[in-house]
This record gives structure tokens, C-alpha cells and sequence, in this order.
């Protein structure tokens, strides 16, 4: 039986991604730094306004010299929203400082910009990040306003909305520091893989040479900082470069499925498909139902698609709810938590064909039927 996934890479049929490569094998460039590499980072930066960009290892890398660009330092607060991925949380306290978890919306599913200022009014934080989860952009203005008047540095973890614009500009470009990733699953890949977007060109280079462990300019090996083992390779780069050749035609497949999703169940009271705003164009990097119904249960659907050889997943745990984070501050009410409860992923597949689409919906439809 064919397998349909949730979201698996997708190589493009020009075979970018192979020349690319294949050049770094000729050269003999087949390590981290690189002609593809240096390449990479410009063109994602042209793509993003100019903004200087630093290709390194993982998008959970990319939040680590966030954090370090911005001096995150033991003890201090640093507010993250809550549903989302660990690698959003997990940096905070590579630098032993402390997450206070904020509760999503229910529009957009992320922060709240109410439960963000209540959490000002009891902790003073370093820096904030929020998520814009699955390619639908938070509620940023609202969250900026709040960032500038308390003069707090914003973060965004746009690691799922690479290509989603609102009000004419890319997520990745409102805050002071912005990261990407290229993981596997993600819209475009460099097989695993982020990218660290900064404001100033001086925090590039830092975070360049942090990746680099931190390795000063001396004859010898000598080191003033602690560094990490952060770079991309120069093969990943390659795949990243042919990539991003198909990321509009790979946004266009995702916002087809989405609206296939959302003709399908058009007409069931009890499904709400997580959509974009008024001035947005979400990359819908994964398409996510909301379920009323107490007869029909996310885990129901996940079960009936499993058995037809059907990739889908819950909605992502809240962090406030993780056992790891368990003892950390968290502001708002439950609406993360019911989105986590009632929430599911549904394949988003780029290589999807209308019939898959179709079966996805005919399956789900049936319990309503």
C-alpha cells in the first residue's frame, strides 16, 4: 500500500540540488565552509530584505547563538511561547537561564499578546520568542509594540514559515534576531540543516566564529571563547542552494493541499482548519484541524489513517505541560493545551496527488458520515 507522509524531503525534478553538489565534489569541498555555503546564506539573505544570515548545523544551533548574540546569560528570563517544538525551550537552558512559557491564541495558535504582557508585569526577560507555527504568522505586530515599549529584544522562531509573508514581508525579518530550519521535514531541506538571521552584520560574524569553536586568529590554536561545532557543510549547502530554486513551486503544493483540505470539510461544523489572516500568505508548511466533536477524537482519525498507511500527528505539546520544564513560570489559561487536546497535523506532502488528498479526506469524512 502506498505510503502518504506527513512532510518527507522533496528533491526537485530540475536535480538543482545534484549539480550543486556534484561541484562541491569536484572542488573537493566537502566540509563544513564553502563556496555553497557562502552562496547559501546570500541568496536566503536576498530573499529576506539583505538581512545577514549564517548557515550552521541545525535550527536548534541557530536559536543557541540567538540567545548568545543577545547575551543570555545564567539566570536570566527569557519568555517563550509554549506550543511549540522543544528547540524552540531546549536553548534557553543550554545557557542555564530561565523559560517562562506564554499561552497561545486561539486565531493564530500562537503567543498571546494578553497573557505576554501579563508576564512583563511579574518578570523583566532578556529576550522573547515567539513561533509562527506551521507557517501562520503570530500576531506580531501586537507582540513587537509589546517587546519595544519594555525594550526587550524579539526572537522568532520561524523555523516552519520560511516563504510566508505578512503585510508584504517575510517572517524571518521582524524581529532582531530570526532562525530557520532545513530539517528533513521542512518546506525546503539541506537534509538536516538552519540558518541564524540577524539585524547587524557584526552578529553574524560573532555567531560565524562562535560555530567555528570560537577559534581566534593566532598562528596556533588558541581560544578566548567557548565555540561549538555549528557550520553547515558545504555538501548540505549544496542541496540547500538547488532547494531554494523550488521553494515558491513547494509553497504553491502545500497552499493546494490546504485548500483541498478546507473544500473537504467545508461543510462539517466540527472541523476548523488553522488558516492564514487578512494580508498573509502562509507557506502552510503543515495543514492542522481542529476537532469539536466529543464522538470523534483526534486519536480515532490518527488510527483510521495509520491503518491505510497514512502519516498524521498530534498537535505539538505544550512545553509548559513537558516533565523537562515542569518547575518553569507559565502565563495564560488553557487554550495551548486544548489546541494540544483536540488538535491534529494532517499529511501535507509536496509529492501528494489529488487522489491522496482525496483519500485523506474521504477517510476523516467517513466518521461524520
Amino acid at each position: 500500500m502506498k505510503r502518504i507522509y506527513l512532510a518527507s524531503p522533496h528533491m526537485s525534478e530540475g536535480k538543482f540540488e545534484e549539480a550543486f553538489v556534484q561541484e562541491a565534489f569536484d572542488t573537493n569541498w566537502v566540509a563544513p565552509l564553502g563556496k555553497n555555503v557562502d552562496e547559501f546564506e546570500t541568496e536566503v539573505s536576498h530573499l529576506l530584505g539583505g538581512r545577514p544570515c549564517v548557515a550552521l548545523s541545525s535550527g536548534t544551533a541557530a536559536m543557541h547563538l540567538a540567545l548568545k548574540n543577545l547575551g543570555i546569560q545564567e539566570g536570566d528570563y527569557v519568555f517563550c511561547q509554549s506550543l511549540t517544538f522543544s528547540a524552540s525551550a531546549n536553548p534557553i537552558v543550554y545557557e542555564k537561564a530561565i523559560p517562562v512559557f506564554i499561552d497561545s491564541e486561539k486565531e493564530t495558535w500562537n503567543m498571546d499578546p494578553v497573557a505576554l504582557r501579563e508576564a512583563f508585569k511579574t518578570y523583566t526577560p532578556k529576550a522573547v520568542i515567539v513561533v509562527h507555527l506551521y507557517g501562520i504568522t503570530a500576531k506580531i505586530d501586537e507582540i513587537r509594540t509589546i517587546c519595544a515599549e519594555y525594550q526587550v529584544p524579539l526572537i522568532e522562531d520561524a523555523a516552519e514559515s520560511l516563504g510566508t509573508i505578512y503585510q508584504n514581508q517575510w517572517t524571518g525579518t521582524f524581529g532582531q534576531q530570526a532562525i530557520l530550519s532545513f530539517n528533513g521535514n521542512k518546506i525546503i531541506t539541506t537534509s538536516g540543516g538552519g540558518m541564524l538571521v540577524t539585524s547587524q552584520e557584526e552578529q553574524a560574524s560573532f555567531s560565524r566564529f562562535l560555530a567555528t569553536q570560537a577559534r581566534d586568529q593566532a598562528p596556533h590554536y588558541q581560544h578566548s571563547h567557548i565555540g561549538y561545532n555549528y557550520r553547515m557543510s558545504n555538501i548540505c549547502a549544496g542541496i540547500g542552494r538547488g532547494q531554494l530554486q523550488v521553494l515558491e513551486e513547494r509553497i504553491e503544493q502545500k497552499r493546494h493541499i490546504h485548500q483541498r483540505y478546507l473544500e473537504g470539510f467545508g461543510d462539517i461544523g466540527d472541523i476548523s482548519l488553522l488558516s492564514e489572516r487578512l494580508g498573509e500568505r502562509s507557506n502552510y508548511w503543515l495543514s492542522a484541524i481542529q476537532i469539536t466533536s466529543k464522538n470523534v477524537r483526534p486519536s480515532m482519525l490518527m488510527e483510521a489513517l495509520a491503518k491505510e498507511n497514512i502519516e498524521s500527528r498530534p498537535v505539538w505539546k505544550p512545553m509548559h505541560l513537558q516533565p523537562v520544564f515542569e518547575d518553569a513560570p507559565y502565563f495564560g489559561g488553557e487554550v495551548a493545551a486544548d489546541l494540544f487536546e483536540n488538535g491534529l497535523c494532517l499529511p501535507s506532502d509536496t509529492k501528494m496527488t489529488d487522489e491522496d488528498i482525496d483519500k485523506v479526506i474521504g477517510i476523516i469524512r467517513s466518521f461524520w458520515e
